[in-house]
């Protein structure tokens, strides 16, 4: 069983950064898929960010691409998403997610690509 421990969330003003952390415990966190969903108030989970296990892998939604960084550290079992840029639409609970097939190749953009789910950091960007 895995499990992911979300951090980094708060409020930030427009044009702002914040890093979210997601710690992973239990599993084979190098060989996981992790992924980033993100969910606003009365809007459905969507796909933020992917980052296979492949170095340099990594995968983007249209509205968070040239803003958001993913990125990982096999060593310290961890995932990172470093947003810039932020904007009021990028108010959202925040979840880590992971993919339990080892070395998969397959990277998913939908919610049920994945296993394992943090319980979620919430990210609130005003203007």
């Amino acid at each position: 069983q895995v499990q992911l421990v979300e951090s980094g969330g708060g409020l930030v003003q427009a044009g702002g950064s914040l890093r979210l952390s997601c710690a992973a415990s239990g599993g084979t966190f190098s060989s996981y898929i992790m992924g980033w969903f993100r969910q606003a108030p009365g809007k459905e989970r969507e796909f933020a960010a992917a980052i296979s296990w492949s170095i340099g892998s990594s995968y983007y939604a249209d509205s968070v691409k040239g803003r958001f960084t993913i990125s990982r550290d096999n060593a310290k079992n961890t995932v990172y998403l470093q947003m810039n840029s932020l904007k009021p639409e990028d108010t959202a609970v925040y979840y880590c997610a992971a993919d339990r097939r080892a070395w998969a190749w397959t990277v998913g953009r939908t919610s049920d690509s994945y296993d394992y789910w943090g319980q979620g950091t919430q990210v609130t960007v005003f203007s």
